[in-house]
C-alpha cells in the first residue's frame, strides 16, 4: 500500500503547416484547424512503482515513435522511467501520422510497404501520381517535421506530468454513452463488408456488438479538488473522418463541454478502449453525410430517409457524440456527489510490462502466388499513371506479398502489453485496433471492479480480427490489415488475464447472496 502521487500536463502537437490527414487511402490535405490536436498527460508514482499515461489526438502511434518519445526521456536524474510511459492513439482520421509505419518497414533489411511494392512492378513509362502533391511540398509539414513536434510533445507532456506529480486521489465510476457500433455488415453468402450496405435483401446482421459503457476516473488534489478526468470508451475518434480539416473529432466536443462545465484548469485523459470493429455511425439507420465523403464504401444509391442520429460523418454527428461523452461524465459526477467520499489515495500499485510473443499471422503458398499474379494482371492492363486508389484497390493482394517475405524473417511479434493495478482497477494496454470481442471477454473475466483496456499503445501493429472476421474476410480482417490473427487474440486474452488476475489474486470481492 502507498500514497498516490499524480501530476498532469497537456500539450498541442498542431503543426502551423498544412498537414497530410491520415487515416483514410484518399489523399487529404487540411485546409484549417477546427480544433488543435493535443497530448493529455498523467502520471502516477506510489508505493515505489510509477506509470504515465499518455493520450494523443493522433491516428496511431508507431514504434518509431515510441521510442524516439523514450529516448527524449532518457538520462535525466527525476526518476521517471522512460518505459513506464504508455504512449496511445485516440485514432483520429483528422490527425496526422508523426512518421514511421510498421516496424518490419524501418531498419537495415526492411521490408518493402505496399506503395513501394507497386512502383517497383510498374511497366517502363508508368509512374506513381500524387494527386494532393504531398512530398516535398514547402506548405505541407514533412514527415520530418511532424515526428519532430509529435515526439517533442509528447515527450514534454510526459514529462511535465511526472515533475508535476504531488498527492492526490481518485474515484473511479461507470456511465454509459452511446457511441461505438460495429462497422462489419455480414450477408447471407457468409461474406462481410466494412462499412457494408444494410439496406439489401442479402443483409443478415451487424456482425460483432457494441459496448456503450464508459470507464470513468476522476483526480483529485490533496485538498479534494478535481483536477482531471479519465473517459475509457471503446470507440475510435472517426466521426469527420474524411474531412479536410483538423481536429481531434468528438474528443475535442468533449474535452470543450467539460472545461465549460468544471473549469478551464480541469485536464480530460482520452483513452480508446478495444474498438477495431466499432466505429461512430449506425449502419442500420443510415444516415446520408450532407456532402460527399469521397469514400466508395459509403456510397449509398436513393437511401431511405430515416428518423435517426445526424450523420455521423458531418460536423452535427460530431458534436452529438460528444455531448453524448460528457452528459456520461456529468452523470457519474452527480450520482456520486462529486465524489465526496469514497476516493482512493492510499491503494495498491503495481505496473508491469509485459513483452507477449504472439504468432504472426501467415499466409500460404498458393496465396502468395495468387496475389503476385493478381498484382502482374493489373499492372498490364492498366492503362496510364497509377495513384493512391490503385494501391488502395491492390491492398489486399500487396498484403500477402508483403506478408509472406516478413514470415520468412519472423515467427512471432513482440508486443509490448502494459498491465497496472491501481487500487481497485485494472489499466492494460495492446497496440492492435483489437476487434471489440476481445475486450469483452477480458472485461467478463477480470478480477477487479473495473478494467480500463487501451488499444493502439506503444505501438501500431495493424486489426486483430476475431476468427468470425477472418472467415467472413474484407477489409480489417485481411492478412493485409494486421500482423496478428485470431489465435494471438485468443493468446493476448489469455495472457493479459492471467496478469490481471495475478494482481487481484485472493484481494477481490466476490458477490454474496444473502438470505
Amino acid at each position: 500500500m502507498g500514497k498516490l502521487k499524480i501530476g498532469w500536463s497537456e500539450v498541442n502537437i498542431t503543426p502551423e503547416k498544412k498537414i497530410s490527414l491520415a487515416g483514410q487511402f484518399a489523399e487529404r490535405i487540411s485546409e484549417y484547424v477546427e480544433k488543435p490536436l493535443m497530448v493529455t498527460a498523467m502520471a502516477v508514482e506510489c508505493d515505489g512503482d510509477q506509470m504515465v499515461i499518455v493520450g494523443c489526438d493522433l491516428p496511431s502511434i508507431s514504434y518509431r515513435l515510441t521510442m524516439g518519445v523514450r529516448a527524449l526521456l532518457q538520462d535525466r536524474p527525476d526518476g521517471l522511467d522512460p518505459d513506464k510511459v504508455m504512449i496511445s492513439a485516440i485514432h483520429t482520421h483528422t490527425g496526422y501520422a508523426p512518421g514511421g509505419g510498421r516496424r518490419f518497414e524501418e531498419g537495415s533489411s526492411p521490408i518493402k510497404g505496399w506503395k513501394q511494392m507497386l512502383i517497383a512492378s510498374l511497366k517502363p513509362g508508368q509512374k506513381y501520381v500524387e494527386k494532393a502533391k504531398i512530398t516535398d511540398n514547402p506548405e505541407i509539414a514533412s514527415p520530418e517535421e511532424k515526428f519532430k513536434i509529435a515526439s517533442e510533445g509528447i515527450a514534454k507532456a510526459a514529462r511535465e506530468a511526472w515533475l508535476n506529480r504531488a498527492p492526490g486521489s481518485f474515484a473511479n465510476a461507470f456511465e454509459r454513452a452511446v457511441v461505438g457500433m460495429c462497422r462489419r455488415v455480414d450477408y447471407n453468402d457468409g461474406t462481410a463488408q466494412m462499412w457494408g450496405n444494410a439496406n439489401t435483401a442479402c443483409f443478415t446482421e451487424v456482425e460483432g456488438g457494441n459496448d456503450s459503457g464508459v470507464e470513468l476516473m476522476y483526480v483529485f488534489d490533496e485538498a479534494g479538488k478535481l483536477t482531471g478526468i479519465v473517459a475509457n470508451i471503446a470507440c475510435p475518434a472517426q466521426c469527420v473522418q474524411h474531412r479536410l480539416f483538423v481536429s481531434p473529432d468528438y474528443w475535442g466536443e468533449v474535452k470543450k463541454l467539460v472545461r465549460e462545465r468544471f473549469g478551464e484548469d480541469i485536464f480530460l485523459l482520452p483513452l480508446c478502449s478495444a474498438a477495431g470493429d466499432q466505429c461512430p455511425v449506425d449502419l442500420v439507420r443510415w444516415v446520408n453525410p450532407d456532402t460527399d465523403v469521397n469514400d466508395p464504401n459509403l456510397i449509398r444509391v436513393n437511401p431511405p430517409v430515416r428518423k435517426a442520429d445526424p450523420s455521423m460523418f458531418d460536423i452535427e454527428g460530431m458534436k452529438k457524440a460528444g455531448k453524448r461523452v460528457a452528459h456520461a461524465i456529468f452523470e457519474a459526477w452527480e450520482d456520486g456527489d462529486g465524489f465526496k467520499e469514497g476516493r482512493q489515495e492510499d491503494v495498491k500499485f503495481e505496473h508491469h510490462v509485459h513483452n507477449m510473443q504472439l504468432p504472426l499471422r501467415r499466409c500460404t503458398l498458393s496465396e502468395y502466388n495468387e496475389s503476385v499474379e493478381k498484382v502482374q494482371e493489373f499492372i498490364r492492363n492498366k492503362e496510364g499513371d497509377i495513384d493512391y486508389n490503385d494501391v488502395a484497390h491492390l491492398q489486399r493482394y500487396l498484403g500477402i506479398i508483403q506478408r509472406y517475405a516478413l514470415q520468412e524473417k519472423m515467427e512471432t511479434l513482440d508486443t509490448e502489453v502494459h498491465i497496472v493495478r491501481m487500487g481497485s482497477i485494472a489499466i492494460a494496454t495492446n497496440p492492435f485496433e483489437l476487434f471489440l470481442d476481445y475486450g469483452n471477454q477480458i472485461r467478463a473475466r477480470a478480477f477487479p471492479e473495473q478494467t480500463f483496456l487501451i488499444q493502439l499503445c506503444c505501438g501500431a501493429e495493424g486489426y486483430l480480427p476475431t476468427k468470425k472476421a477472418e472467415e467472413h474476410g474484407h477489409y480489417s480482417a485481411f492478412i493485409a490489415s494486421g500482423q496478428i490473427g485470431h489465435e494471438g487474440g485468443d493468446l493476448l486474452v489469455r495472457e493479459t488475464l492471467k496478469d490481471i488476475n495475478a494482481m487481484f489474486e485472493g484481494d477481490y470481492k466476490v458477490y454474496e447472496y444473502k438470505e
